[in-house]
C-alpha cells in the first residue's frame, strides 16, 4: 500500500513537472509572438517610424521597412506609406478645438466689417416659418452643376408636395457669357410652365399673367435686400463674364424679359438659408442650415444687435439669419494643416487661394484630391506597381470622381471587388494587387474622414456662437451628408470631441430638398419673413 502510494505520488509529481514545462514553454513562446507583434505594430506607430517625415524625402528606413512587412504580410499596404500619409491628413480632437475657437472669432469679425474673409452676410430674413403656411410657389435653385426648377405646394401641416425639373449646367455654360447663363434658366422655367400637366398654360399666358419666384443662388452676394444681391464673386467652377458685380435678381429678370416673361423674382435666397428656412417649417427647433454636397456653405440665426455692420431698422425683428460663406473660412491659412495635395487642388481651380475651405470639405474637389495622392505614390512605385503608369485617365484632372470614393469606402469585401472595378475598369489601372485596393481604400478614409471633421468643427463653431449649446436642430442638405459612408458619423463622432456631453443636444438631420422648398417659402411669405 505505502508502495503503491509512493508510486503513485512520484507519478503525479512527475506528470505536473512535464506539464509545468509545457506551461513554460507555451508562455516563453507566446511572449516570443507578442514580442514579434508588437514590433510589427510599432512599424505602423509614428514615434518608431522617427526617420520617416511627412516630406517627399523616402528615406531608406522606410524602403526596409516596407520590405520586411510585405514578407509577412504581401495583401497588406506598406506601413510607412499608411502612417506618412495619416500624419498628413489627420486633425485631431485638439485641433478641431482650436478651428472651432477661430472660426467663432472670424465670425465675430464678419459681423462688424464687410472686409473680413468670412462675409457673414445679412439676408435680410428675420423670422421663421411656422408650419401653417400654405399655397404654390416657383422657386429656382441653382447649387452648383444641377439646376432646378420647382413648384412647391405648402400644405398648412408642415409638409410639401414638390413638381420639378432638374438640368445640368454644362461646362460651356459655366465659363461662357453671363447672359447665355441666364437665357438657359430662364428657358428652363419657360419650358417647366408650359409642361404643367395639371393646368394648361400657353405662350399668351406666361406674357400676361404673373409669376412670382424665389431664387436659390448659391454664391457669394452682398445683398441689399431680400430680391437684390450683387455677384461678389465665382466658385464650383463657374466663372462666366459680365455677372461679377452685378444684381443676380436684374440678371434673372433681363432674361425673363428677353423671353418675354412676366415673371417677378420676389426673394433671391442663398442656399443654405433655404435649407434653414425649409427645415424649419417641419422642424421648428432648426437654427442652423448647412450644404454639403457640390460645394459647402452654413446659415444660422443670430441676434440682430450682434450685426453691427447692420444699418437698417429691423422693424422690430429680433433675430436674422446670417450666411457666413463659410468655405472661404482660413483663406490666410492660419489653422487648419493643408497638405501639397490641397495646394495643387488649389492651383487648379478658376478661384485659386480663395475658398479654401470648401476645397477641403465639398464633393467637387475631394476626389481631386485623392487624385494627386494616388499620382505621386504611383511617382514612388508605393502603388500600382503592375500598371500605375500605363492609366492616362489617372492623369487627367477630376477623373477620379468624389463618387467613386464613396463607392470604395462602401465595398466590404474581402478581395474589395468593387474597388477594383473603380480602378481597374474606370480608371484604367490594370493589374491592382489586394494591398493596392487597400491601400487606395485607406486613402479614401483618410480624406472623407478629415472633411466630416472639418464640417463638424464648422457646426460646433456656430452652435457655439448662437449659444445653443444647450439644444437645437442642424438641417443639412446635401450629397455628402446623405450618401458618403459614415459621413454624418464621423461628423457626430468629431461633434463629442469638440463639444463633449453638449454634443447630445445638437442634433443633426438631414434636410432634403431644402434649398428649393426654402426659396418658395421665402419667396411666399416675403412680407412676414424679411425686413
Amino acid at each position: 500500500m505505502s508502495n503503491d502510494f509512493t508510486y503513485g505520488l512520484a507519478t503525479g509529481i512527475a506528470i505536473c513537472a512535464g506539464l509545468f514545462s509545457l506551461g513554460a514553454a507555451f508562455v516563453y513562446i507566446n511572449n516570443q509572438r507578442a514580442k514579434s507583434a508588437k514590433a510589427i505594430a510599432n512599424a505602423s506607430q509614428p514615434l518608431a517610424l522617427s526617420s520617416i517625415t511627412v516630406s517627399d524625402d523616402r528615406a531608406s528606413t522606410s524602403s526596409f521597412v516596407a520590405n520586411e512587412t510585405h514578407k509577412i504580410s504581401p495583401d497588406e499596404p506598406n506601413p510607412a506609406t499608411l502612417v506618412r500619409l495619416q500624419q498628413l491628413f489627420e486633425v485631431n480632437g485638439d485641433k478641431l478645438s482650436q478651428i472651432a475657437k477661430h472660426m467663432v472669432a472670424e465670425m465675430k469679425k464678419g459681423l462688424a466689417t464687410d472686409d473680413s474673409t468670412l462675409k457673414m452676410i445679412p439676408t435680410h430674413v428675420v423670422r421663421r416659418p411656422k408650419g401653417d403656411e400654405t399655397g404654390s410657389y416657383l422657386a429656382l435653385d441653382l447649387g452648383g452643376t444641377n439646376f432646378r426648377v420647382c413648384e412647391v405646394t405648402l400644405d398648412g401641416r408642415g409638409g410639401t408636395r414638390v413638381r420639378q425639373s432638374k438640368h445640368t449646367v454644362t461646362d460651356d455654360l459655366k465659363n461662357g457669357t453671363g447672359a447665355a447663363l441666364f437665357d438657359f434658366f430662364a428657358e428652363c422655367v419657360k419650358q417647366f410652365l408650359l409642361s404643367d400637366d395639371q393646368k394648361e398654360v400657353t405662350d399668351k399666358d406666361l406674357h400676361t399673367n404673373e409669376f412670382k419666384l424665389g431664387f436659390t443662388f448659391s454664391f457669394a452676394v452682398n445683398q441689399v435686400s431680400i430680391n437684390s444681391g450683387f455677384l461678389m464673386g465665382w466658385n464650383k467652377g463657374f466663372s462666366a463674364s459680365d455677372c461679377v458685380g452685378k444684381d443676380a435678381v436684374v440678371l434673372l429678370q433681363d432674361a425673363f424679359k428677353r423671353k418675354r416673361m412676366n415673371v417677378s423674382v420676389t426673394a433671391l435666397v442663398n442656399d443654405t438659408t433655404g435649407t434653414l428656412v425649409s427645415h424649419a417649417y417641419s422642424a421648428p427647433d432648426t437654427y442652423v442650415g448647412v450644404i454639403l454636397g457640390t460645394g459647402t456653405n452654413a446659415a444660422y440665426v443670430e441676434k440682430i444687435e450682434n450685426i453691427t455692420k447692420y444699418k437698417k431698422d429691423p422693424a422690430g425683428a429680433k433675430d436674422m439669419i446670417i450666411n457666413t460663406e463659410w468655405g472661404a473660412f482660413d483663406d490666410e491659412m492660419v489653422v487648419i494643416p493643408r497638405t501639397k495635395y490641397d495646394h495643387k487642388v488649389d492651383r487648379g481651380t478658376a478661384n485659386a487661394k480663395s475658398w479654401t475651405f470648401e476645397k477641403l470639405i465639398s464633393g467637387m474637389y475631394l476626389g481631386e484630391i485623392c487624385r494627386y495622392v494616388l499620382v505621386d505614390l504611383v511617382k514612388t512605385g508605393e502603388i500600382y506597381i503592375a500598371g500605375g503608369t500605363k492609366s492616362k485617365t489617372l492623369s487627367v484632372p477630376h477623373a477620379f470622381e468624389t463618387a467613386f470614393m464613396s463607392r470604395i469606402e462602401r465595398d466590404h469585401s474581402l478581395d474589395l471587388s468593387d474597388v477594383r472595378t473603380v480602378l481597374e475598369d474606370l480608371m484604367h489601372i490594370p493589374g491592382t494587387t489586394l494591398a493596392d485596393r487597400r491601400l487606395t481604400k485607406a486613402i479614401c478614409e483618410m480624406i472623407g474622414k478629415r472633411a466630416a471633421r472639418l464640417s463638424a468643427a464648422g457646426i460646433a463653431a456656430i452652435v457655439t456662437k448662437m449659444n445653443k449649446l444647450d439644444g437645437c436642430t442642424v438641417g443639412i442638405d446635401g450629397s455628402l451628408f446623405e450618401l458618403y459612408p459614415h459621413f454624418s458619423n464621423r461628423m457626430r463622432d468629431a461633434m463629442h470631441e469638440i463639444l463633449g456631453f453638449s454634443a447630445e443636444n445638437i442634433v443633426l438631420e438631414q434636410a432634403r430638398d431644402g434649398s428649393g422648398q426654402g426659396a418658395a417659402l421665402i419667396a411666399a411669405l416675403a412680407g412676414k419673413l424679411t425686413a
